[in-house]
């Protein structure tokens, strides 16, 4: 498009201008913002509705779930996660719903207590300086929103398709204010990049000037193939202790996007001193879990296969839709020049970016057409994308036919706010 002469750009310019009064004419209504399962996705897990059924109160290893107590969950969930996951079940704590909630918690106890290995909270290091956060771009939105409200300055590190920038990783873990990363490392949010196992070992063996340095390890889409291929998840634990770092991983999964909103399980795995730490205050907090649910989950699932079983009927949902979005790009953006875009084998985003300076005027165009999208810079810390290029597509709960005219509105938007920034 850069390259058309003035007369050609400005016909172009007159033809979107036509196409995107059309469009708002239509009066869409329609939501790509945050990943939510669709309806028939969600109506995979309604058998768990009716489970673990009346009478059907006891684990496999007898214990009454209907109890106070097992602050770590039931074991039989435990090893069925660990299995698909590929971790040592001793290692891992099965919770309530959200893994958000524990990442806050340990964040929240870090600062207020400070970690098994901190000298002291981090509440006091703060008040002699910031304490510092690693966060690479584009990311979570919900992780970035963890930190900035503890007041940590954010430091954003380029994500690549094998993961963080390690280069500039190593180089500002030397700065001893630097106390975690945030890290989505397979089908990752929003790109839908997998982390190399060089990358892994990397972050397992790098020296760090803090003691208490942790990576928030947030394996969300562990299983969530969009293929019949699963990924292959590196055991980081059994890594990070090899490398002399046992401490480093807090590891988190969950049931979310899989089972019920609100309603599933989430899990966290570490070392056994930092399990300790963390049970300690856990043990403060509450009794225990809800192992009535965990046990209905155990049953659902059966076993490692089972949840994979399930995955692959979520892929026959997500896929085509993902397929819809790449196919509407490439149709209508492909060889335009104004836009580049992540073509994922799993997760539940799509990272589109846009001509520099134009994201913000797409969002606001999609607006205006009836197109709702995640804010433009949502992927990056306070949501201040330097580029202001970056776009989330969330194409999993509309229906499909919703999800192409979606697109095909979005493309319009992105080629008008091209032809604006170009002058036509």
């Amino acid at each position: 498009m850069k390259e058309l002469d003035a007369e050609q750009l400005a016909s172009l310019a007159a033809e979107l201008r036509e196409q995107y009064k059309q469009l708002e004419e239509t009066n869409m209504a329609l939501d790509l913002t945050r990943g939510k399962p669709s309806a028939r996705q969600l109506d995979l897990a309604d058998d768990l509705l009716a489970l673990p059924g009346v009478g059907n109160h006891r684990d496999a290893s007898g214990v009454d779930v209907r109890n106070y107590g097992g602050l770590t969950g039931i074991l039989q969930l435990r090893e069925l996660w660990a299995e698909a996951l590929g971790i040592d079940p001793k290692l891992l704590v099965a919770g309530d719903s959200s893994s958000l909630n524990i990442m806050f918690d340990l964040v929240s106890w870090a600062y207020t207590f400070g970690t098994n290995d901190s000298p002291r909270p981090w509440a006091d290091e703060q008040r002699e300086h910031a304490i510092k956060w690693l966060c690479p771009v584009p990311g979570y939105d919900r992780h970035f929103t963890i930190t900035e409200r503890f007041g940590f300055e954010m430091i954003t590190v380029p994500l690549l398709e094998d993961g963080p920038d390690m280069d500039v990783v190593e180089e500002l873990v030397k700065d001893p204010a630097v106390k975690g990363m945030w890290c989505v490392p397979v089908f990752s949010n929003p790109t839908g990049a997998v982390y190399s196992q060089a990358t892994i070992e990397r972050l397992a063996a790098m020296e760090t000037a803090a003691p208490d340095f942790r990576v928030v390890w947030d394996n969300a889409y562990a299983v969530h193939t969009l293929t019949d291929t699963f990924p292959v998840n590196a055991d980081v634990l059994a890594l990070s202790a090899k490398a002399g770092n046992p401490n480093r991983f807090w590891y988190m999964s969950s049931t979310s996007k899989i089972t019920h909103a609100g309603s599933g399980v989430a899990f966290f795995a570490s070392s056994q001193e930092n399990l300790e730490w963390y049970e300690s205050i856990a043990n403060v907090r509450g009794i225990g879990p809800n192992k009535v649910n965990q046990l209905a989950h155990a049953m659902y699932f059966k076993d490692a296969n089972g949840v994979r079983e399930v995955m692959r009927k979520h892929a026959e949902s997500l896929a085509p839709k993902f397929e819809a979005v790449l196919e509407v790009l490439e149709n209508r953006l492909g060889g335009t020049g104004v836009a580049t875009w992540s073509k994922p084998r799993g997760g539940y985003f799509i990272s589109l970016d846009v001509m520099d300076g134009t994201a913000t005027r797409v969002w606001e165009l999609a607006k205006q057409a009836g197109i709702s999208l995640t804010k433009a810079g949502s992927a990056f810390p306070k949501g201040e994308d330097p580029n202001d290029r970056n776009i989330r597509l969330a194409p999993s709960m509309p229906p499909l036919e919703d999800v192409t005219r979606a697109m095909d509105g979005v493309a319009t938007c992105v080629l008008l706010a091209a032809v604006e920034k170009l002058g036509a």
